[in-house]
């Protein structure tokens, strides 16, 4: 693996979303076209970067699992100047596999975020632009820090953006909650698990400088701290940040509203990425961190992922907003992640890494083509529609296909990722996996009534289209199927399930020797006090 030290690439990747928004925001003046075309570019470029970083980094997987809990972070490019030298606090960026195929995902859904907003958004394009990519930006940010500080502060300033996007672009439901309030509720939730998760931060630091003498925020140092009996309630301060973004029942309340009244590119935003810097964080700094405290407390998080997933599917069966019903399947799949996470074997943990990807994709490509109905019909009423198999000749079969995917048919991302999570969780865990394997019925369920309540039936999308044009106020257009740009666009999120589907097998060379050492620093702290030379031996002699 080729080794990149002070690469400018990193800061890049972060950077260009940032100026590209900020010059969305100052061009609008001029051109009210132009912010589309350089918020399309600006995140083409970043999705670029990544690949190129991805041909840099030679990633060749790895043959057999091997035991080395000592083994060096497996970063294959880092970046990092003294931001706040007294307080150990430094600019320190760092990426492995897995965060490099985070990375890239953004990249490609920020793409997608921008493109399915092309006709959507009319008002204040260029502001819409500056927080769109600027919540792009502090997501990539996040997927990179390994400075705590600096994690902490890209965690936070993600958000903002976020909140905008909803109460300025936004949907009101009818007979429901305003779109300020579901951004309001979207903040509330957020900033204070934020605030939970930073007084984790500061008494881990804290435990360090009184151990080392030091104070440092860099995630090198902190590894293998000495928390004694403190490890357990830290652990918690941080799981208690992670699992609201997540969401883990029982603290999903915000998901539904934000993701009903969220425009389009919000939704993409939220499901596509924003959730998976939850995941993230759980990998990368809880299991680690605390590996003791994590195992003590896996059952517990087992327990609430496989009670959401349940839930999740029952509610997103119930809906009739098609929205809000997609908003649940995302509470469900994520008790997915949360029994990968904590199971921690490589097998479950690299299915974790495709069943990311794979949701990333499905997700967003479902909330994109809701709001290409909502732009032809005026509503996601699912009771109301029915017969769109006969009246639009590309997406009935696109939206077919995109839930077929999520309910895990095989021949998807989804199904190698549920796949790979079940059999690596069920040595450990059996009675999980076994509950978890029931809920499949119920995606079956959600899945197959979305499609019959729309696709098929009476065809009488017409009338429901005029009724709804007139009770907005609008004037009636022709009932036109999906152009070539939306088409397009569907056609990229197809190709990629359908490729970790048939070839996963780049995506788990790419993230193999950083799931290697999660699990060898989850599953095997005990033996980290081990000296190297006894453990090396002990393996030869077997």
């Amino acid at each position: 693996m080729i080794q990149l030290q002070q690469t400018w690439m990193l800061p890049a990747l972060i950077a260009i979303p940032f100026i590209a928004g900020l010059l969305c925001w100052l061009v609008e003046r001029y051109n009210k076209r132009l912010p589309r075309w350089i918020a399309l570019i600006g995140m083409l470029l970043t999705f670029g970067l990544s690949i190129v970083l991805w041909q840099y980094g030679n990633f060749s997987g790895m043959s057999k699992q091997v035991l080395a809990p000592q083994a060096a972070i497996p970063w294959f490019a880092e970046f990092s100047v003294p931001w706040i030298p007294r307080l150990g606090i430094s600019f320190h960026l760092a990426m492995d596999g897995m965060s490099l195929l985070m990375v890239g995902l953004t990249g490609l859904l920020g793409v997608a975020a921008v493109a399915c907003s092309w006709n959507e958004i009319q008002r204040r394009v260029g502001f819409f632009h500056l927080n769109l990519l600027w919540s792009l930006g502090g997501v990539i940010g996040v997927f990179m820090a390994i400075d705590m500080f600096l994690f902490f502060f890209f965690w936070e300033m993600m958000l903002v953006p976020i909140y905008f996007l909803i109460a300025i672009w936004g949907h009101d439901v009818v007979g429901g909650k305003t779109k300020e309030q579901a951004a309001t509720k979207f903040f509330i939730y957020t900033q204070l698990s934020g605030l939970i998760m930073l007084i984790g931060i500061l008494l881990l630091v804290l435990f360090s400088q009184a151990h080392t003498g030091r104070f440092s925020f860099n995630y090198n140092d902190l590894l293998g701290t000495p928390m004694g009996g403190w490890e357990y309630p830290i652990m918690l301060c941080f799981f208690i940040g992670f699992a609201v973004k997540l969401p883990i029942i029982p603290f999903h309340g915000w998901l539904p509203d934000a993701h009903a009244q969220a425009p389009t590119a919000g939704s993409v935003d939220l499901a596509g990425v924003l959730i998976k810097t939850a995941a993230y964080g759980l990998i990368r700094f809880v299991l680690p961190l605390f590996p003791v405290a994590s195992q003590e407390f896996a059952p517990i998080a087992m327990t609430l992922g496989t009670i959401g997933i349940f839930y999740g599917a029952w509610l997103a069966f119930m809906q009739t907003d098609m929205k809000r019903l997609l908003a649940y399947t995302s509470i469900s799949h994520m008790g997915f992640i949360v029994l990968a996470i904590y199971a921690g074997s490589l097998l479950s943990l690299q299915g974790l890494m495709i069943q990311m990807l794979a949701h990333g994709l499905s997700s967003a490509a479902l909330f994109i083509m809701a709001g290409q109905l909502y732009e032809r019909l005026h509503t996601r009423d699912i009771t109301v529609m029915g017969g769109m198999w006969g009246q639009f000749r590309y997406y009935a079969p696109l939206l077919m296909f995109f839930c077929a995917a999520l309910l895990g048919i095989p021949g998807t991302g989804n199904f190698v990722g549920e796949f790979m999570i079940l059999f690596g969780s069920f040595a450990d865990y059996p009675v999980f996996v076994v509950f978890a394997t029931f809920s499949l019925v119920l995606a079956g369920l959600y899945s197959l009534l979305l499609v019959y309540r729309t696709l098929f039936g009476v065809n009488n999308i017409k009338e429901v289209a005029s009724h709804e044009t007139k009770s907005h106020g609008l004037p009636e257009r022709r009932l036109r199927d999906l152009g070539r740009r939306e088409v397009s666009l569907l056609l990229i999120l197809a190709f990629g399930l359908v490729w970790l589907g048939l070839y996963p097998q780049p995506i788990l060379d790419t993230s193999s020797h950083a799931m290697q050492w999660i699990n060898n620093a989850y599953i095997y702290s005990e033996v980290t006090q081990v000296d190297a030379s006894q453990l090396l031996d002990a393996t030869e002699a077997r």
